[in-house]
Order: structure tokens, then C-alpha cells, then sequence
């Protein structure tokens, strides 16, 4: 008998063990992903799918009950997380030197070409414009129909993930050491100087103050202006992006540690994870969750304290997302999993509450 796709994907539950659960959550379902798992996060959209890429090259679209609804395959891996249009287009990018942009019911709508890997998870700006760089040392903004709209040129590999600010300023990294800040017409308003790579996203906090890592240890804080506000010797080299809670506090990963410091720049307090945390935090009202290569999957409370922590299958090197009823969906490995915390809340209402800032990804500014 020939079982079909959608059940082979699911067969794995019957013999996978929830994760171990110290106290407040529970481990609602895991789905087995096609090959080893890479570092993209899942996006949700507004109707509850979830859209999360797979490490062999394929893009899933998972319903909120845990059943795979399709599969759109690329053929190379895929570390870009998705991001989700306001018509429902999901947008990715793959190892396989395309850029491409796939309907709700996994149809091809367009496929853009580059000229190296595509790492870099999109942004979507308020016009559709879609953000996204490229280790072709290229940052590209594409038109809705998936023409070129314009290319700003770096010295170094960009795989870091572009942040829009609400006045369509467009922030990134490049592994040339060097933070942009671009206009919406792919001018460079300013350039900031780091001491190594960067390859996390920027996050916007209330006031367009711009906060990011760069692998020379140091969480930076900019102006809109491109002045540095602050920065703060982390020691960190991972790649992990920093999250802001409603009170302006940042979370960020730093090596084997997630870190919380305050908008003025003092370290606040630090939990040992036991092992790297690559991951962007992401934080509710009343919690942050952080998953770290050690497989643990923890929830903090903005004091410093644990709340509660899920031992996953495998390594955690991606970013938990949180639904609106408060679900944690983290993959790890080959599985992606879903949370329900005993005391779940939907993301913080801040402007960077998430990686990519919202569920959908869109990687811009949005009022609450």
C-alpha cells in the first residue's frame, strides 16, 4: 500500500514522546520535517497556518492541528525564514540562488534569480515592496510581480535580515562589518562601522532607535541619525537578534546565554542556557522563551526568573514563534513543534515583540 505524503509526515507521532516537561505548558503536537533542519523560524498567517522551511529544500504549510497541508520543494536548502504578504504570498529564499514567492496553495507565483545563496529572510515594506539580501554582496528590492525594483552593493556576503522602519528607512548588516541604513529608492542615508560581522536582524524600538549585534561581542544601540546611543560588550558571537518587550527592555542570545538589558543599556540579568542560544528570543507580556543547542526550550519571567523549560528531540538553533492564543511553535532539528504554555499570552505589544517583528514576518514597523 502506498501511504500518502501527508501521512508519512504524520506517522512519526505515533513513536515521538512529547518533550520532557519541568512544570506550565504542554507539548501539543510534533511533526517530523523532511530532512535535517536548518535555522528558519516559522511564520504564521493570520489564519493559523504555519509556513515553516525545511533544510532540504523544503517549504511546508502546516495547519494549526499539526497536519501537513503541502509542500512546495526547491531542491537546495533553505536557511530564509518565510515571510507572508498581505495577500497571503509567501516569500523565501533558497540555497539554490532563487528568490521566490509562492501562493497560499503552494503554487509557484515567480521566481527571482540571483547570483549566490539567499539566507536572508525578506521584509515586506507597506507598498509590497519585498527587502532581502544576498551572499552575492547584494541587498535586493523586488516589485510584488517579482521584478527588480533596485540593488545596493556591499563589500561582504549579506545574510543578515532587513528591518523597515515606520518612516520605510530599510536597516540591515553585511558581513563587511558595515550597518545600512537605506531610503525606501535605495539610497544610503548612513553607514555605521562595527568591528566584525554582522549577521543578525535589527530590531526598532518606540522612538525608531535601532538595535543590533555584530560578532565583535557588542549589542549596538543607533539614533535615526545613525549616532550611536550606546553599546554593550556581550562577548557574544552567535548570531542571535535581539526582541524588545512593551516596557522597552531588550533580549537578546549571547554564546550560551540569553541576556535582558534595559533601553539605557545596562545588562539587567543573564541565564545560562547551557549551550549556545542562536535563536532570536521572543517575549509576551509575562514571559520570554529561548531555545538553545543544550534542547531546552525556556520560559523566563522579565525578573530573571525561570518560569518553566520543555526538553526538545534536538538542538534548538532558531527562534520560537507565539500565536495569538499564545502557542509557541519552535522547530529543532527535524521536528517542528507546538507549545501551549499553562499561562500562554500572545506576543508583547511592542514594535519587536518577535524575530521579523511580527507572526507573519513582515520585518517592519507596525502600530498596536
Amino acid at each position: 500500500m502506498k501511504w500518502p505524503r501527508r501521512l508519512l509526515l504524520l506517522i512519526p507521532l505515533a513513536c515521538h514522546l512529547a518533550g520532557t516537561s519541568v512544570v506550565g505548558q504542554t507539548n501539543l503536537w510534533s511533526i517530523r520535517l523532511p530532512g535535517y533542519y536548518g535555522d528558519a523560524v516559522p511564520a504564521i498567517a493570520p489564519d493559523g497556518t504555519i509556513y515553516q522551511a525545511a533544510f532540504d529544500g523544503s517549504l511546508l504549510a502546516v495547519a494549526p492541528w499539526g497536519v501537513v497541508e503541502w509542500q512546495f520543494k526547491t531542491g537546495v536548502e533553505i536557511e530564509s525564514s518565510p515571510a507572508i504578504g498581505s495577500d497571503g504570498t509567501i516569500y523565501f529564499g533558497s540555497r539554490n540562488r532563487k528568490f521566490y514567492a509562492v501562493t497560499p496553495e503552494g503554487k509557484l507565483k515567480w521566481a527571482f534569480q540571483t547570483r549566490a545563496w539567499n539566507d536572508s529572510s525578506p521584509a515586506i515594506a507597506t507598498d509590497g515592496t519585498i527587502y532581502f539580501g544576498s551572499w552575492d554582496k547584494n541587498f535586493y528590492a523586488l516589485n510584488p510581480n517579482g521584478s527588480l525594483k533596485w540593488k545596493f552593493t556591499t563589500e561582504g556576503i549579506i545574510d543578515s535580515s532587513p528591518a523597515i522602519a515606520a518612516d520605510g528607512t530599510i536597516y540591515f548588516g553585511s558581513h563587511d562589518t558595515t550597518f545600512y541604513a537605506l531610503t525606501p529608492e535605495g539610497k544610503m542615508k548612513w553607514s555605521f562601522a562595527t568591528g566584525s560581522q554582522i549577521i543578525s536582524s535589527p530590531a526598532i524600538g518606540p522612538d525608531g532607535d535601532v538595535y543590533f549585534t555584530s560578532t565583535d561581542g557588542n549589542l549596538y544601540a543607533l539614533k535615526t541619525d545613525g549616532s550611536e546611543l550606546w553599546h554593550l560588550h556581550t562577548g557574544g558571537a552567535t548570531p542571535s537578534s535581539p526582541v524588545l518587550d512593551s516596557q522597552g527592555t531588550i533580549y537578546v542570545g549571547a554564546n550560551q546565554f540569553c541576556l535582558a538589558v534595559s533601553a539605557s543599556g545596562n545588562k539587567l540579568w543573564s541565564q545560562d542556557a547551557g549551550d549556545w542560544v542562536e535563536g532570536a528570543p521572543a517575549v509576551t507580556d509575562s514571559q520570554i522563551y529561548f531555545g538553545s543547542h543544550s534542547r531546552w526550550l525556556t520560559a523566563m519571567t522579565p525578573e530573571g526568573k525561570v518560569a518553566w523549560s520543555e526538553q526538545l528531540p534536538g538542538t534548538i538553533t532558531s527562534s520560537p514563534a507565539v500565536g495569538k492564543d499564545g502557542t509557541i511553535y519552535v522547530a529543532n532539528l527535524s521536528w517542528l513543534n507546538a507549545i501551549a504554555p499553562t499561562n500562554g499570552a500572545p506576543p508583547a505589544k511592542s514594535l519587536w515583540p518577535e524575530f521579523r517583528a511580527t507572526q507573519d514576518h513582515t520585518g517592519r514597523v507596525e502600530n498596536h
